[in-house]
C-alpha cells in the first residue's frame, strides 16, 4: 500500500461520522448518542415533556395533546390542537422538554392537516422556526421568524410529513455579557434553507418564550432552554423527534 492509498483510507474514515451525522429528511433515525424526545407514545410524551408555564398559561397537566393514528404511515403521532389554545392563543398550552440544552442537533417531523395550520418549533424555548401552511416570508413556513426567509421552498404540502433538521449553537457570553448571538443551520426535507444564520432576539413578547419579556426580547440570558412545540388551535401533528447535545466551541453550525 502506497502513501496515497493510506491517506485516502484515513480521509474516508474521518469523513464517515460526518456523513452519518449529516443525514436529513423525513424518516431520519437518531444517530449514536442522540436522545429520542418523542416516539409516538403517550408514555414518552408524559415522560419527557411538560407544559410551558409562561404568562398566558391556561392548561393543566396531564398534557392534553392527543396521541392519534398516523394518517400516512403505520404508528402514531401527537396532535398540537390543545383546547386551551383555541383561537390561536399561543403560550396557553405550548409543551416543552423537561431537559434543557445549549448546542444541539435536532430532528423534528411534522404534518399540517388543514389549510392555514399553524404551530412552531422553539429552540431553547426562545427562537421560533415557523410552521405555517400557505405563507412564505419572514413570518412564514420554515422562517427563522421575523429574521431570515428560507432560501428554498421545500414544503411537501398538506397531509404529508415534513422534517426540520437543525444544528444550533447557543449564544455565547463572557463575564455575563453577550459576545456572540445564537446561530443555526437548517435543512427542510433534506434541502438546506438556512446556513449558519445568526438570531437576534425572541419575538412575540413574554407569551412567546424564555427571555421574551426581557428588553423587548433582546435581553437574551445565558440559561439553557428546552425544545418547545407551539399549540395554536390547529391540527398540526408531530412524530420522530430526537436531539443530540453537542459542543460547537468556536465552530459555526453548517453541516
Amino acid at each position: 500500500m502506497n502513501v496515497f492509498q493510506r491517506i485516502t483510507i484515513i480521509a474516508m474514515c474521518l469523513m464517515t461520522p460526518m456523513l452519518a451525522f449529516s443525514q436529513t429528511g423525513v424518516g431520519t433515525k437518531k444517530p449514536k448518542g442522540a436522545k429520542q424526545l418523542f416516539d409516538g407514545s403517550r408514555k414518552m410524551l408524559d415522560q419527557k415533556w411538560t407544559y410551558w408555564e409562561g404568562p398566558r398559561f391556561k392548561a393543566a397537566l396531564p398534557i392534553k395533546w392527543e396521541i392519534v393514528r398516523d394518517p400516512v404511515d403505520k404508528g402514531t403521532a401527537m396532535n398540537s390542537n390543545d383546547p386551551a389554545a383555541a383561537g390561536g392563543l399561543y403560550g396557553a398550552a405550548d409543551i416543552v422538554t423537561k431537559e434543557e440544552f445549549r448546542d444541539f442537533r435536532l430532528h423534528v417531523e411534522f404534518l399540517i392537516q388543514e389549510a392555514g395550520g399553524n404551530s412552531g418549533v422553539y429552540l431553547q424555548n426562545r427562537y421560533e422556526i415557523q410552521i405555517l401552511d400557505g405563507d412564505y416570508g419572514d413570518h412564514g413556513l420554515a422562517a427563522i421568524i421575523n429574521e431570515h426567509i428560507p432560501t428554498v421552498q421545500a414544503y411537501n404540502g398538506l397531509g404529508k410529513w415534513n422534517a426540520y433538521d437543525i444544528n444550533f449553537k447557543a449564544a455565547r457570553f463572557k463575564e455575563g455579557k453577550l459576545v456572540e448571538k445564537a446561530r443555526v443551520t437548517i435543512y427542510f426535507n433534506g434541502k438546506k434553507i438556512h446556513e449558519d444564520k445568526s438570531i437576534s432576539q425572541v419575538w412575540g413578547g413574554p407569551n412567546s418564550g424564555q427571555d421574551g419579556g426581557n428588553d423587548g426580547g433582546k435581553g437574551i440570558t445565558d440559561r439553557p432552554g428546552g425544545i418547545k412545540l407551539q399549540a395554536e388551535g390547529h391540527n398540526v401533528l408531530y412524530r420522530n423527534i430526537w436531539i443530540k447535545a453537542t459542543d460547537l466551541g468556536e465552530m459555526g453550525t453548517d453541516f
